[in-house]
């Protein structure tokens, strides 16, 4: 069930899907692949909150259009507006920053928590039959104490947004078991690919890597370089959304994602390089309000979705590289890090509602 990276999504045909953080990195790439491949309505809701990274510039050239809708997802009339008639909502919207998560943790609360609660108690009331797939994180676990990790390892977050995460993760599946809603969590790790945010390190480290290579600066490793991590290519986290938001065993479950085949950050650093055919990089020490909150190694156990979904990682990690490159490379203007203005995108999107 489901489809290869860019096949048809016939189960999406003649469905009407949202997709809250539509302009975001994983949602836009969602929208695109929904408007190409499907003839799904598709619904977008996005704060445009500059601290999560959505950008109207993220639709450009998406293949029909699209409705998209500029709130909070915290705005219940609102979201009540565009919940209805809805077959499939993938609960993309949040913040991602570890580090800002730390310096306002109200602001995550907000976003992680209250958002994410907010949505639920709306579908509870005016659209109980909808399915639901919330993109949770491996954040949860905090450092692994076993790899590769499994979805019964410890839950121990280690920063704020941890916890603001495991906690919509939760809200999701008591929502499931008390209230009957059709949830559905999965726990990503490490997405990299196009129209992921590259204008400055808060919200990851690989945008980062791109964007210094990109700009011909030395990209900076903090640590020794040693610690491994999943890097899973955006379409294929794509693949496992559609997936989930369709196959009858999905509703209830929480699964993680992986790639079986985990890399050091040396070891992507000089892949990234070798893709470019230049760069330079260095290793330095952690910043302190990092190296309290850092992971270490990570790599997850996919097994579960693999045999219960049927999905696995279909892109090659030097492949990925290639493809991430290119795309940035044709969309600099993405690189640069002038202040965020809200303005009405170049794009065949119809705008249905507009920021206050």
């Amino acid at each position: 069930m489901g489809s290869a990276m860019g096949e048809p999504s016939p189960e999406y045909d003649k469905k009407t899907v949202l997709v809250t953080g539509g302009l975001g990195f994983i949602g836009s790439n969602l929208a695109h692949r929904l408007a190409g491949s499907s003839t799904a309505e598709v619904r977008l809701v996005d704060s445009l909150d500059p601290a999560c990274g959505g950008n109207p510039q993220h639709l450009d050239g998406i293949a029909r259009p699209v409705d998209l809708h500029i709130f909070d997802v915290r705005d219940s009339s609102r979201l009540r507006e565009v919940v209805g008639g809805v077959d499939v909502i993938f609960n993309l919207a949040g913040r991602v920053s570890h580090i800002d998560s730390m310096s306002d943790p109200l602001c995550d609360l907000k976003a992680n928590a209250e958002a994410h609660l907010s949505l639920l108690e709306v579908c509870r009331k005016y659209n109980p039959g909808a399915r639901i797939v919330y993109s949770s994180t491996r954040q949860s676990y905090g450092r692994p104490t076993t790899l590769p990790v499994t979805e019964d390892h410890l839950i121990f977050p280690v920063d704020i947004n941890g916890i603001h995460k495991n906690a919509a993760e939760a809200y999701h599946r008591i929502y499931n078991h008390v209230h009957g809603l059709a949830t559905c969590s999965l726990r990503l790790t490490n997405t990299y690919g196009p129209r992921q945010f590259v204008r400055d390190a808060r919200l990851g480290f690989f945008g980062w890597f791109i964007h210094q290579l990109l700009c011909d600066q030395e990209i900076v490793l903090f640590g020794d370089g040693k610690q491994l991590r999943d890097m899973n290519y955006v379409d294929c986290v794509v693949d496992a959304l559609l997936i989930a938001g369709v196959h009858p065993r999905a509703p209830g479950r929480v699964y993680n994602l992986g790639t079986g085949r985990p890399v050091s950050l040396l070891e992507l650093v000089e892949m990234m390089i070798d893709v470019f055919g230049k760069g330079r990089y260095c290793l330095a020490e952690f910043p302190d309000e990092r190296r309290r909150i850092d992971i270490g190694s990570y790599y997850a156990d996919f097994s579960s979705i693999n045999r219960e979904l049927g999905w696995r990682p279909r892109m090659d990690l030097r492949e990925g590289l290639t493809r991430t490159l290119e795309f940035f490379k044709l969309n600099r203007h993405l690189l640069r890090s002038n202040p965020y203005v809200r303005t009405v995108p170049r794009t065949q999107a119809r705008i249905r509602a507009l920021p206050q």
